[in-house]
């Protein structure tokens, strides 16, 4: 029998309402653990004995890990309360940070993230399913631009605050100082969390949880082999191209059970213009800061000489920027709309990618700030109204499954970010240096590229902005988004539709 579309609960003009500021919460603690590690790699080498490629996975595990849990979260938050998905969610992360705190060896460290993620990636969809229901459309982007300081900042902070910390001790302090924070969160968070869904019973095909797995987390693993410097090229295409055969299966997969049952992750969500137009360019966006990123700390540390500390308090400005300005973009976009804020974000963007195409070894440190802050800022001023327009565009029963989509593909485009720029800047490195170019100029040369070819990347998403609407007018009213151009698609009677809203 079909169920009621969710009421709202009542919430004052101008008030985050509780249930989100505390998942807000929660999902910065358990993101921030995403990038945490890139400036702890030397410390781990030294440490556990290990070499730079086996390091890295600490940041691979971890994002394929995410890739391969959250398309299954769409079914799992219709299955739990929402007190009962934070309170699993936050349980497995904080396991998983004991389990790496306390690790005597690589392997166990690499389970303990593997269980990180696994939490991790339950908070995210479960925020953005949640702020849909509750919040009204006239509001949401002030509260989105809240909780862009959990689904962006808390990635851009990560190797500022781990700098920070190695500063002080050991890479295990990484793990030790988040335990009480996550416990804190996950305490209070339960004292004060309502209820704002009732559980539906659904089934789950595992087939396609299976297919899924294999599909997604194989891509992720496979982009992630091309930043190795082993000659691992073969290899890494292969299990790229097998990847994205299971991915093709999943797909065909769902389209079938859309028909016939009820699929894992609901490919309807791309028959939404709005949708699959913001999931495109958040996908590049996404690319473009996880590859700044990796090069970043690269070019001043391995370049310019300076330390894990100095690297992150250069980039923490850009990274405090883009949080702080999240409310004030909200706000701009509810009064004015999307585009006002998109298109210069979009410009702001290719610029300073652009910029960095010019670095140098004497490129004055206050121009490397200032590149980095505009990139953040830009970021910022993108990534809110988008991830708005996006989840609107979508009628209420495709929340969970538009959020697990945007989550999924967010992880698969960090890792290709990560994968492209280390790969191209290898690539031009070693050609260099076998033309008899010394090793810090051709290393110069290669982030060069790098950077170029990220900024070339990004001019898309200035295209793909234009091609925005300024807002979604009536989304909620909508069964298929019919007010953005979106075409209607049929739908089983009943089928997917969220429950009555329970209110404690």
């Amino acid at each position: 029998m079909s169920a009621a579309i969710p009421e709202r609960p009542a919430v004052k003009a101008g008030r985050t309402p509780t249930v989100v500021r505390l998942l807000v919460l929660a999902t910065f603690v358990v993101i921030l653990n995403e990038t945490i590690m890139i400036n702890a790699i030397p410390r781990l080498m030294h440490s556990l004995r290990i070499s730079e490629q086996s390091a890295q996975w600490v940041s691979t595990v971890f994002m394929l890990t995410m890739a391969v849990v959250i398309p299954i979260t769409g079914w799992f938050l219709q299955r739990v309360t929402t007190r009962q998905a934070y309170a699993i969610s936050m349980g497995v992360f904080l396991a998983g940070t004991v389990l790496s705190a306390v690790a005597p060896s690589f392997e166990v460290l690499l389970m303990g993230r593997v269980v990180q993620a696994a939490g991790t990636a339950v908070m995210m969809p479960l925020l953005m399913t949640t702020l849909m229901i509750v919040v009204p459309d006239h509001d949401r982007g002030r509260v989105m631009g809240n909780v862009t300081l959990a689904i962006s900042v808390a990635p851009a902070l990560g190797p500022a605050v781990s700098g920070l910390i190695l500063q002080v001790g050991s890479w295990r302090l990484l793990f030790v100082v988040v335990v009480p924070i996550a416990a804190l969160v996950t305490f209070f968070g339960l004292r004060k969390l309502d209820n704002i869904s009732e559980p539906q019973v659904s089934s789950i095909d595992w087939l396609s949880v299976g297919v899924a797995a294999f599909g997604f987390g194989g891509l992720v693993y496979g982009l992630s082999l091309f930043g190795d410097s082993d000659g691992k090229v073969g290899l890494a295409t292969g299990i790229v191209i097998a990847g994205g055969a299971a991915i093709a299966v999943f797909v065909i997969r769902q389209l079938k059970l859309q028909r016939t049952g009820v699929p894992l992750m609901d490919l309807r969500t791309l028959g939404h213009r709005t949708f699959s137009l913001s999931l495109a360019l958040l996908s590049i966006g996404f690319l473009a800061m996880l590859g700044a990123m990796i090069l970043l700390p690269l070019y001043l540390q391995n370049l310019r000489g300076l330390s894990p500390l100095e690297t992150g308090l250069l980039v923490m400005p850009g990274g405090l920027g883009m949080g702080l300005l999240g409310p004030s973009i909200g706000k701009i976009f509810d009064r004015f709309g999307g585009r006002l804020l998109v298109v210069p974000g979009s410009i702001g963007m290719v610029l300073a990618l652009g910029g960095f195409t010019q670095v140098s070894t004497t490129m004055p440190y206050w121009q490397v700030l200032g590149l980095h802050a505009l990139l953040m800022v830009s970021l910022a001023a993108t990534f809110t109204p988008v991830f708005t327009l996006g989840m609107g565009g979508l009628p209420p029963h495709l929340y969970s499954h538009g959020s697990s989509m945007l989550g999924t593909l967010q992880q698969v485009a960090a890792a290709f970010g990560t994968a492209l720029v280390v790969t191209v800047m290898s690539a031009r490195t070693t050609h260099l240096v076998a033309d008899g170019v010394a090793a810090v100029p051709a290393q110069v040369s290669g982030m060069k590229l790098a950077f170029g070819v990220t900024a070339a990347l990004a001019l898309v998403t200035i295209v793909v902005a234009a091609k925005l609407p300024p807002r979604i007018a009536g989304a909620d009213a909508q069964d298929h988004g019919s007010a953005d151009g979106d075409t209607a698609v049929s739908e089983p009677p009943g089928h997917g539709e969220p429950a009555t809203v329970s209110q404690n």
